[in-house]
């Protein structure tokens, strides 16, 4: 049984984790935290996310928390980064679906998993990392005799764009292509363009409503285009990923993995 403590308990991912962990047989939420001028430090978690009481009272720090095996975190990059400077210092492994982050807080990631293991992803649900590996036969098969587009929306509290999946695509593909990333990306386009170059991928990016999130990679050639599309109706389906990530990541020896890993599609 893997014990499991959640970050941010009560935000909307923190409450739909506690119900996932709360649904898994294999796993056991044993700690989850809030702000501490929170109203709800002491409060059942179980109660907060609306699942039952289950016993465990929110607390406002890890070093409040009760013993666990793992660390879910979806919460700010620096939040993040905080949160894995503890679990460094005490021994912790650590799930991160946070996205945004710079390249200095990705290295500093990359870092502590000299010392602990982490699962670090740009998207936890199952179907998207598939799409990963769906992505990258396709850019090998096509190469450049396609334009590739990638679409992405989501709601409007989102703070970062494009979001960590859509740049995971990208970052799939680039390397497929063998470019990079950095210096083939175009991100939204306004006035008088030109000509598209072909071995550019473009990013557009919408923020509407309550979309969860959408996902469309565009192959397009002319007389015909493939699109490889996901679309997630709740987040419950990140939440999932991300507790299938903590149960395989126990005992495991310290390293970065990725939702790939977890799935065995490396």
């Amino acid at each position: 049984m893997t014990k499991i403590a959640i970050v941010g308990a009560a935000g909307r991912m923190g409450k739909t984790l506690i119900e996932a962990v709360q649904a898994d047989e294999q796993s056991q939420l044993t700690a989850g935290t809030v702000l501490p001028d929170s109203s709800l430090v002491g409060v059942d978690a179980g109660e907060v996310a609306g699942v039952g009481k289950n016993e465990v009272a929110l607390v406002s720090s890890l070093d409040d928390a009760a013993d666990f095996d793992v660390l879910i975190d979806f919460t700010t990059t620096d939040a993040t980064m905080s949160h894995l400077d503890w679990c460094v210092a005490n021994n912790k492994s650590i799930v991160i679906g946070t996205t945004g982050f710079s390249d200095e807080q990705k290295q500093r990631i990359q870092t502590a998993g000299e010392t602990v293991s982490v699962v670090f992803a740009p998207n936890m649900s199952v179907g998207v990392n598939l799409c990963f590996k769906l992505l990258d036969m396709a850019a090998r098969v096509l190469g450049d005799t396609v334009d590739i587009e990638v679409i992405e929306a989501h709601h409007r509290h989102k703070i970062d764009a494009p979001s960590g999946t859509a740049l995971g695509m990208g970052e799939v593909l680039a390397k497929a292509l063998d470019r990079d990333l950095k210096e083939c990306a175009v991100y939204g386009r306004e006035g008088v363009t030109g000509e598209r170059d072909r071995k550019t991928i473009g990013f557009e990016t919408i923020r509407a409503g309550d979309i969860v999130g959408e996902h469309t990679v565009m192959f397009a050639d002319i007389g015909e285009r493939i699109e490889i599309t996901h679309k997630a109706s709740s987040r419950m389906t990140f939440a999932k990923g991300a507790i299938r990530a903590a149960n395989w990541l126990t005992g495991k020896p310290a390293k970065v993995y990725s939702m790939q890993d977890v799935l065995d599609l490396n």
